[in-house]
């Protein structure tokens, strides 16, 4: 499940309705300690790991049901991994700082460099580049660290629903 994606993710269809899906992982996860908490609501699960094993890292699942356009006695489950929404919100907001940022120093780096004035402020865009990609380089080595917990949910959900998922 470690891969190049930033957020990992999964789409299938099972023959049954999207709250008997639902009824499913919450019957398993009455009866099984799995490690992991959920939060239900109708047609939208979010799975988390428990609070005492949780650190900055770790991940959680986003699933949403719902019925097949095509066949309605089929429910399309979507699945999302990603980190907490906090740690996903200093990722994307850090990546648009350095997008705006680099954008407004190009304009004004390019329109002195078409003057034929110093345009020295052009070599901020390297050194950018180089913090996005230290930035993305972060978020990978933080979804090495919490790819057990990963693979811990998505190992829940299968046994739940009793079918293998292949993520994207």
């Amino acid at each position: 499940m470690s891969s190049i994606h930033i957020r990992p993710r999964f789409k299938d269809r099972y023959k049954m309705q999207p709250d008997e899906v639902v009824k499913l992982v919450q019957d398993h996860m009455a009866t099984l300690d799995c490690g992991c908490t959920a939060i239900v609501r109708k047609n939208f699960i979010v799975l988390r790991i428990r609070p005492d094993e949780r650190h900055f890292w770790s991940p959680q699942l986003s699933l949403s049901f719902e019925l097949d356009e095509e066949d309605d006695s089929f429910t399309v489950i979507r699945g999302l991994y990603g980190p907490n929404p906090t740690v996903w919100a200093f990722f994307t907001y850090g990546y648009a700082a350095l997008g705006i940022l680099a954008t407004f120093l190009g304009m004004y780096g390019f329109s002195k460099y078409s003057l034929g004035q110093d345009a020295t402020v052009l070599w901020s865009l390297p050194v950018l580049a180089v913090l996005a990609l230290i930035l993305y380089f972060i978020a990978q080595f933080g979804q090495k660290i919490g790819a057990e917990q990963m693979f811990t949910l998505h190992h829940f959900f299968e046994d739940s629903v009793g079918h293998r998922i292949h993520v994207a």
